[in-house]
């Protein structure tokens, strides 16, 4: 008899079919943090991401580094850093990688935008 102790579709994966699934973006009312969700396939090797969030102009205004997350659903804070308005529009990208980054292992970049005003209440 076998007991599972993954769901199916949760078991670990080995690096080659690891990937980023998800990569969400929230803002934050104060318009200067923003909220990065990040989900990967289970895995049995830890990975290394590399988070970058740059303005419009393609300059890096946050960035942060995970060095073998032992965890495959993740969230994080990220601080503007050297912006004075935000206003604009973003783009996070997110690297995950083994040994080295060049080349990534898998890379997922989404798009956002900071509105001039405070976000609904319904933002963080």
């Amino acid at each position: 008899m076998d007991i599972p102790i993954f769901p199916g579709t949760e078991a670990p994966k080995p690096r080659e079919e690891v990937q980023i699934e998800a990569l969400d973006i929230a803002l934050y009312r104060d318009r200067m943090r923003v909220l990065v969700h990040i989900h990967v396939t289970p895995f049995m090797e830890r990975p290394n991401l590399l988070i970058m969030v740059r303005d419009a102009n393609d300059r890096l205004v946050g960035e942060l580094n995970v060095i073998e997350t032992m965890h495959n659903d993740m969230e994080f804070t990220l601080h503007l850093r050297g912006v004075t308005d935000p206003t604009g529009w973003y783009t996070a990208e997110v690297d995950l990688f083994y040994e080295t980054r060049h080349p990534p292992h898998d890379t997922r970049v989404e798009a956002f935008e900071i509105p001039a005003f405070a976000p609904d209440e319904d933002e963080l």
